[in-house]
Order: C-alpha cells, then structure tokens, then sequence
C-alpha cells in the first residue's frame, strides 16, 4: 500500500461509519471498493453504513448539536482553526489521495485540499461576524432587532469531483455557525470521506470534544434517501447532477425541508474580437481539459467572434494536440483519467450525437487503449447552440465552439441553456465588459471578465441559477442558510401599544 494511504490511515477494510472521533466496527458484508481511474486497480474497500448504524450517526449528532451550539461562536471558530492547522499537516498526502482515487492531476489534488484550508481560515474569522439587524419599532420604548440560530444537524452530499473540497464548504460554515454535520461522500470516492473524518477527528480528540459534531456515513444512494428523507435534519446540501438534485428538492419539499443545490453547468466563455488572445487561450485550455472535464465549472461552450473564430480554433488545436495525458501523481501531467468507464461511454456516445446532429470533431475524442485506466483525449468540436446534445452536460471534455457576429447575439446564445453556473467574456472593451455584467448579460450565478469559468474563490459565495440549483455555499453571505433568523421585539416601557395604532381595551 502506497505511503500517503498509510499516513492517513487507510486500510485494506475500512470502516465507513464515524460518530466524529469514533468509527463504527461492524460485520456488514456491504462494501464499496474503490478503484484508482490511474491503471483500474482496487486500492481498498470501505463498509457501507448499515440502516442501524445511520440512525445512531443521527442521534449522537442531535445530542451534540445541544451542547455545541451553546458553545460561544468563537470557540467553535477555535476548533475549525485547528482543523485548518491539522489540514495543513496532511496536505500532501491528502492531495495525493484525491489525485489518485478521483484521478485529477496532483497539483489539483494540492489545490483542492488548500480550498479545504482557506475555508477553514475563512470560517475563524465569520465565527466573529455572524451579524444580525437592529431596527427602529414604531412603538414608543420597544426595541427590534433580528439574530440568527443555529439549526440543527446539517446533511451534505458531496460528489466525486471535488471529494474534499466541497465538503468542507459546508462543514466548516456549519459549524462555526452552531450546526452538527453528517456527510455521505460519493460511492466513488470512498476513501477521501475516511481520510478526512480521521483527520478531523485528531482535532476533536484532543479538545475532548462530545462525539456528534462531524459525522459520516458511507453508501449508494439508499444511504442517501436516508438522509433527505429525514425530518430530523432540516437541511441539505446536495452537489451533484441536475436529475438527483431535482430529486433530493422533491423529497425534502415534501416535508418542509431546506436545500442548499449546486448542480449542473453548461459554462461558457465569449471571446471577444478585443480579447487578448492569448489570455483567453489559456482559460479557456484549463478551463475545458482540467480535471479531464469533470468539474461543474468546466468550459464546455466557446462562443467566438467570427473575425478571430479560425485563428481561436487553430490555436487550441495545436495545443491539444500536444497535451500531456497520464498519471495522475506525474508532475508533468496535465489531464489525467476519468472516473470510471462510464464517463468514457458517456463522452464516445456524446461525440457521436454531435456529429449526428450535424457537428464536427474537429479534433480528439479517441479512447487511449494502450493505457491502463480511464484515458482519453480531450475533444473540441464545431456545433450549433441549440443542439440537444450542446444543451445538455456531458461530464468529460469536450469543448463545443460556436460562431457569433454581436455582442446581443453572443449573450443570448451563452444563456440559450438551462443551466446557469459560471460565465465568462473576455474582452478589452468596456463597454461589453460592463453589458456582460449588467442586467441584461449573464444569467448565471458566477460571471466572470478577463478570467475563465473554474478556478472560483472561497471568499465568494458559490452557486448558479435555473438547473443550476440556485444554492449558494462557501463565502459571502452563504453562511445564512445554515441558519434560522429571527426577529425580536422587546418592550421596556410600562404600556402595551400595538403595532399599526390598534386600538384595543380590555
């Protein structure tokens, strides 16, 4: 077994059940193996929670969540420090795990896990700035004023993609804010989830802290139904495709539940006839090949001014022709493998619909056969906007380019789609920097000039709109929903004057 797994305790079997410093033993015969998409082999398995174990995951976080929501808020913040520090001590091996069980390329493994520290940075300082309102009653001698409560044990659902990451998104807000927190990880990536209950439970070991806070569960998507159907957690936050997300907001609609949603993007850049060129190329490279496609911020669509539109294409086929395809954990590779062998099935049948539909490949798209794993070669392709296929997301890459003449036109083809994640224009113009960003540009929840569509800051708050989900986590104001709001009256006087000058005596 390679080092970093041994370094964050990983073992051929592991547990997949943790109450926060404990994980849950058991003889389940119901496991997941997770296979590296580097060369297709098993790396180890882990035991899927049992419905018995799930229940118990949900008492101890509701017991918990009593005692640590009176916890003064910047002392949870001082716990989340920590759990930045101990991230900082396992960043290398942490990254490498993410590299080589989800398949991204080491550098964005290291990336990943920094996102994971910087939100925890960012959560210590708003553990002292979870700001409420005071307004002025129109009632002599009352006070009016709003606060914010915690509220209860939070689910999160993270993807493959971004198997730390956007965990800690949640987490950290959630707890800084008062919240307990249960984490069902993908099935994919298994081994990421134990990986970091092991690194976060050292922290609440050593402060001696009730089991409870951060809990995990591990499982398909039974296990998942467990949770959004539970009245006893009041939210979650669910990343993942637009079909489970329509499902996650039908279950927990159904009983008054809140969702936070972060789904799928079509994402697109326009490419302006007063672009830089070359700064636009390089977004647009790392935007559409990084993490092989597989980020919800990817670049899947190039809207080109007609004037630079060859010169655009030929540029980016040169560059992908000579694109370093491998390992992962190699430094000098830049795309690695995708998940499994139905992403690559998803992406051959998607570039056979472009071309039935009428579109070209203009190069790449093969399946690399001599190599162990999951390889392909990243794919651009010539399409119209309103090909189905085009209007769909296919989790790979392939980057569809798409000619326009007007800024007007332009626009209106970037939001011809039912997504509405991360946008972006590059351009030297003022004028269609400014359209772009104005009311009538970008209908996504992240719009970008001068800067492609991955690649998003924790300070900001992250989500999109339409099937997009229109949830918001990480930075900003984001924190508000892990919280309920509530407005206060107090009367300091000796008479009870109602609101609106009613008039009522007894």
């Amino acid at each position: 077994m390679k080092d970093f797994l041994s370094t964050l305790g990983i073992e051929k079997i592991n547990a997949g059940t943790s109450t926060g410093q404990q994980f849950i033993k058991t003889d389940s015969s119901e496991r997941i193996t997770s296979f590296t998409p580097a060369d297709g082999t098993e790396i180890a398995e882990v035991v899927s929670t049992t419905r018995e174990e799930y229940d118990h995951v949900v008492q101890k976080s509701q017991e918990a969540f009593k005692e640590w929501r009176m916890m003064p808020a910047p002392q949870r913040g001082e716990i989340v420090r920590q759990i930045g520090l101990k991230l900082r001590e396992y960043k290398e091996p942490l990254g490498k795990l993410v590299s080589y069980e989800m398949g991204k390329i080491y550098q964005e493994g290291l990336g990943e896990v920094q996102e994971m520290i910087d939100i925890c940075d960012f959560a210590v300082g708003l553990s002292r700035q979870l700001y409420g309102l005071t307004m002025h009653s129109e009632r002599p001698q009352h006070r009016m004023y709003e606060q914010w409560h915690p509220l209860g044990p939070v689910g999160v659902i993270s993807a493959f993609n971004f198997p730390v990451a956007v965990y800690s998104w949640n987490a950290m807000i959630a707890a800084v804010c008062g919240d307990t927190v249960i984490w069902k990880g993908s099935e994919k990536t298994p081994l990421c989830g134990v990986a970091v209950q092991n690194i976060v439970a050292e922290v609440l070991k050593e402060n001696d802290l009730p089991e409870g806070i951060f809990g995990l569960i591990t499982g398909g998507r039974e296990v998942g139904e467990w949770l959004t159907s539970d009245e006893r957690i009041p939210l979650i936050s669910a990343t993942g495709s637009i079909r489970m997300g329509k499902q996650v907001a039908q279950v927990v609609g159904a009983r008054l539940g809140k969702t936070i949603l972060e789904l799928g993007g079509n994402n697109a850049i326009i490419i302006s006839k007063d672009a830089d060129l070359e700064m636009a190329i390089r977004a647009v490279v790392f935007g559409a090949v990084g993490t092989a496609g597989q980020r919800c911020t990817s670049t899947r669509r190039l809207i080109i001014h007609e004037s630079v539109y060859e010169d655009v294409k030929q540029r980016l086929v040169n560059i992908y022709k000579s694109v370093r395809i491998g390992d992962p954990l190699d430094s000098k590779t830049l795309v690695g493998p995708l998940i499994d062998q139905d992403a690559v099935d998803m992406m051959q049948s998607a570039l056979k619909k472009v071309k039935a539909e009428g579109g070209t490949v203009v190069c790449g798209g093969d399946v690399l056969e001599n190599m162990e794993g999951h390889y392909v070669k990243p794919a651009i392709c010539e399409v119209e906007n309103h090909y189905e296929i085009v209007q769909d997301e296919t989790f790979a890459p392939i980057l569809y380019l798409i000619k326009y003449s007007s800024l007007d036109e332009a626009i209106s083809l970037h939001n011809g789609v039912r997504q509405g994640l991360s946008s972006s224009i590059f351009t030297l113009n003022m004028r269609e920097a400014e359209n772009f960003l104005s009311h009538r540009g970008s209908d996504c929840g992240i719009a970008n000039v001068n800067i492609g569509t991955s690649g998003a800051e924790i300070g900001g708050a992250f989500g999109g709109e339409k099937e997009t989900g229109g949830g918001r986590e990480s930075g900003s104001d984001a924190w508000k929903a892990y919280m309920r709001r509530q407005t206060n009256t107090i009367n300091w006087g000796d008479e009870l004057p109602l609101a609106q000058g009613i008039e009522f005596d007894v």
